[in-house]
Order: structure tokens, then sequence, then C-alpha cells
């Protein structure tokens, strides 16, 4: 046969990225069928003019995303059919192809994950003992679930006991478990001054009441959380030190010492989210490794694998396990048995690192997207998020930039809903670019933001 070279001109995104969507694509199109072998790296390498570094971390993401497959000696070439298609994986999910382009939502790119649950279900229906699924389950038939839940843990440094683990459906759930667990009405909470957005719900409807503490270009303040403790009874501390909700930053390890040092010192729980823990390829470690006897670890799956795997993972001190458990069983009695073995499936059997490892690297193509389209000097964001923070230029209202954008079909949230004090939320917007399942609107609603800060604004040109 011809020796196969890609064509990368309809291709966006890093290098290898454009190697592997080409191979991906002249597969769906029949130009590369199974068995096919690909050229020797090196002389790919040489062909295209890139470096062989590129074409080896090309080759291995086609690898992982299921087109390929290869052996020592033997090359590497087209595989058959998998557990992943070989088509485009955008279509996997359900969401809209027309109407307002939406970066409102936070939620994973729609992935291989259908085609790999497929396989798990069908699997499931060769199993010998299919009512387990539907019955009651206590903390010893979840043990598997704990293993798997450690195991999925050591992903991002925390080493990680299974007996300390707790199942929740989801992260937001472990959230409301470590509050319901640890806190009474009337208690004090410090948070972000910029936090998740249904935090300020949980804590209205629990009775708990929420103080900001400053956050500057490295993420939360350790100086302003000491003074902010030293005017305040506080008892807990929640934070999202890694790919933080809304402004995409990342607390360094030196931060994180300070952070859970003041912690210490004012004898504080901290209350660690972690669900966008496994997008960064690297990252420092978890707040729970510099002070395991005060945090309560909290992640899921649903930001790293699929939105519908409804499973988090709680890891705590042996003081707070049993209440902890005792607030999942009167939150929801038990996460479904189902989701629970499907996770930790896909966890031993290597397929959650694949659809990770999918989210990580689609979600790089994107911020490269948002990185060429939209203007560096208002630009926030970590090359491997699934958000971006967009400071406006001076004239404009983050309220009216909002307005503007949805009229030309493009949803996006403003800085006050992630505000603690509304009064003094900054003029800024939130995009999401994982939610979107092509591309191509990613970019057409990149270019409509684009083309608005472009525009000069009289703030008193607009009345809302």
């Amino acid at each position: 046969m011809t020796i196969w070279r890609p064509d990368l001109e309809k291709h966006a995104g890093p290098v290898y990225r454009q190697i592997s969507d080409a191979i991906g694509k002249d597969i769906s199109s029949g130009k590369l069928v199974v068995g096919d072998r690909l050229p020797v790296q090196r002389d790919l390498a040489y062909t295209l003019g890139i470096s062989l570094n590129t074409v080896s971390r090309a080759y291995a993401d086609a690898t992982t995303r299921g087109y390929l497959q290869g052996e020592v000696g033997r090359g590497t070439w087209v595989r058959a059919a998998g557990a992943f298609p070989v088509q485009s994986p955008q279509t996997d999910l359900i969401r809209r192809a027309t109407g307002p382009i939406d970066f409102s939502l936070n939620l994973p790119v729609p992935g291989m994950a259908t085609k790999a649950l497929a396989q798990t279900l069908a699997t499931l229906n060769n199993a010998s003992n299919l009512s387990v699924f539907l019955d009651d389950q206590t903390q010893g038939d979840q043990k598997q679930h704990t293993i798997a839940g450690a195991k999925w843990l050591s992903r991002v440094g925390l080493e990680a006991d299974p007996e300390n683990i707790i199942l929740t459906t989801g992260a937001q759930q472990g959230i409301m478990v470590a509050m319901l667990a640890t806190m009474r009405p009337g208690d004090v909470m410090l948070t972000e001054a910029l936090t998740y957005g249904p935090i300020k719900a949980l804590a209205q409807h629990l009775g708990i009441k929420i103080i900001p503490v400053g956050i500057d270009e490295g993420g939360l303040s350790a100086e302003d959380l000491d003074a902010v403790c030293q005017r305040v009874a506080a008892k807990t501390l929640y934070c999202m030190p890694t790919l933080h909700t809304p402004t995409t930053t990342t607390m360094s390890a030196e931060r994180r010492e300070a952070v859970t040092s003041i912690a210490r010192k004012h004898d504080l729980l901290i209350i660690e989210d972690d669900v966008f823990g496994f997008l960064p390829v690297k990252r420092p470690l978890p707040l729970a490794s510099f002070a395991p006897e005060r945090t309560i670890y909290i992640t899921s799956v649903s930001k790293s694998l699929a939105p519908g795997l409804r499973v988090g993972y709680l890891h705590a001190p042996d003081h707070y396990t049993n209440a902890l458990r005792a607030a999942v069983n009167i939150s929801c009695w038990m996460p479904p048995p189902l989701m629970a073995d499907i996770a930790s499936k896909w966890i031993d059997n290597g397929t959650a690192d694949s659809l990770s490892e999918y989210q990580r690297s689609e979600a790089t193509v994107r911020q490269s997207l948002a990185r060429q389209i939209l203007p560096e000097k208002y630009l926030k964001a970590e090359p491997n998020g699934f958000h971006l923070w967009l400071d406006l230029p001076s004239g404009w209202h983050a309220d009216t930039f909002r307005t503007v954008a949805e009229q030309q079909g493009v949803k996006v949230l403003t800085a006050e809903i992630f505000s603690v004090d509304q009064t003094n939320s900054p003029p800024a917007i939130r995009l999401c670019l994982s939610h979107e399942a092509s591309r191509e609107r990613v970019t057409k609603g990149l270019q409509i933001i684009a083309n608005i800060l472009s525009e000069p604004r009289d703030p008193g040109a607009f009345i809302l």
C-alpha cells in the first residue's frame, strides 16, 4: 500500500493531536483499514519535519483512543474494533447541535464513554447474580468499590486507605454530606471569595454562615485566611485548590503548605473539593496530603469520565468516617450499586484512565483554540482545564456582556454567580469549553465572544 501520510490542514490543536485526529478521520473514511501499518515513527517525523517525540506522543494518543495497536519489533497498525469507536467520539452524548452555544455548563466533553458502557453492560448481562444491583448494600458489600476508589485517588498522589473512603452519588452530594456531618446551624464556613455556586445554596439551607477569604493570582490567600480566622470563629474551610471554579487557578505546593498550616493553627476542618483534580498532567499533592488529620477530600468520576456516572469518593480521617457514613444514609441511603460497580470496573480495567486521558487531551485542544481566538490580556486558563476566566475590558459590566452574548447566541456565567459577596463581584465571566459536542461550535462561540470584546462600550449605554 501507499505509505500513509496525515493531512493536518483540517485539524486544530497541538501537532501530536492533529496527527491522532487525522488517524481517526482516515479510519472513519476508509482510507485506513484494520491491519494497515503506519509508518515507522522516525520516518514519519522526517517526512513531516517534526520531532520524533511529537510522533511518539501522537501514536500513543491514537492508541489510547482505540485507533491503533502496536508491539515492540512489529510496528504500529490499525486495530480491530474494540472497546472504543474509531469514528469521531463527538456524537456519543446527546447535546444540542443547533441553537445557542452553551458555555455556561462545566461538564465533560462528550467522549468515548458510551462505547465503554455498552461493553460493560454486555459483560454484566452474562453475570450470574444481578440481584446484588437491586438490593440494599452494607459497608462490607461496598468494599470492592472503596478499594477501587483508593486506587483512583492514588492517581492524584493521595495515599488513601479504603477503610476511610465513603461512596457518594457524586461530588456535590459529597460536599453536602461533609457539611451535614461536621457542621450545625449557625456555624461559620470560610470559602474563597469566588466559589462553587451551589455552596451558597447549600449553606443557606443548612443555616451555615459563609465568610469569604481573599484570593490572588496564586489562589486562596494564606495571609487573608489567617486574618479572617483572627476576626471570626470559623469551624470549616471549603476550597478548590486545583483548577478552581471559576478562576482556573491551581495552588502551588508552597501555597497549599501555607494554607494547611494556617488551618492547623486555627483548628479549621478543611473540605477539599478536587473534582477537577484528574485533569492536569502535573499537579501538586492534595491538601489532604499536607493535613490528613483535618481534611475531608472529595472527588468524583463525573468530571473526568462521564457526567451521568454519579459516583463520588470521600476520604476522611478516622474520627469523621462514622458521621459521614450516617450523613450519606440520611441523604440517599446508599449510592446506586450498579453505578458504583461500573466505576469500579472501569478503574480496575484501565477504561477510566483512557477516558480521563481523552478528556484531558480534548480540553487541551479546546484551550488552544481559546488562546488562538481570544485576546490573551483578558484570558486566564490552564491547558487541561474545561473552563476559562475572562476579565472584561474597561467599560463592560458583566451582566451587560452576558446579555449581549446571549443576544448573539452564546450562554455564559458572570462572576456574580460565584461571588460570596455579590455587591463586590469583579467584571468577569466564566466560559466552559467542554459542554458543546463539536469543536466547530466551540470555535464559533469563541469568535462571537472575541468580536464582542473588540467593541468599545460606554458603560452608560446599556440599561439592564
